[in-house]
């Protein structure tokens, strides 16, 4: 299920796979593809805590980049 964000990203679901240092985890998304993604400042500012396998909302960058992580499902 994808979504547009206010900011004209696209919200995905997905799954996290692997947690890498410094906030970057790699996140499978519905469509089976691996996107490296970061943690919202608030999720940070909240310590909110995401391992791996738990299902998380990214909002894709409009450019391809990386993903951002923004709500824990």
């Amino acid at each position: 299920m994808s979504t547009m964000s206010s900011k004209g990203m696209t919200a995905v679901t997905g799954v996290v796979v692997e947690a890498l240092p410094d906030t970057l985890f790699k996140v499978k998304l519905e469509d089976g593809t691996i996107l490296l993604s970061y943690l919202a400042g608030k999720m940070r500012m909240h310590r909110i805590r995401v391992l791996i396998g738990d299902r998380v909302t990214v909002e894709i960058d409009p450019y391809g980049g990386k993903g951002r992580i923004v709500k824990r499902l």
